[in-house]
C-alpha cells in the first residue's frame, strides 16, 4: 500500500500501520481515511500529503 507524507512536518502515514491515535485501523488505505483525519503531529489535512515513492 502507498505511503503518504505530510509536506508540513514530514510525518508518513503508513497504511500497514494505521493511526492508533486517531482510531484509524492498521491495513487502512490513505484514499479510505475520514475526509477530517489531520496529520496527528502537526494538524495538517489530508490535501498537505503527497505519495512517498
Amino acid at each position: 500500500m502507498q505511503k503518504y507524507e505530510c509536506q508540513l512536518c514530514g510525518y508518513i502515514y503508513d497504511p500497514e500501520l494505521g493511526d492508533e491515535d486517531s482510531g484509524i485501523e492498521p491495513g487502512t488505505a490513505f484514499e479510505n481515511l475520514p475526509e477530517d483525519w489531520v496529520c496527528p503531529l502537526c494538524g495538517a489535512e489530508k490535501s498537505d500529503f503527497e505519495p512517498v515513492e
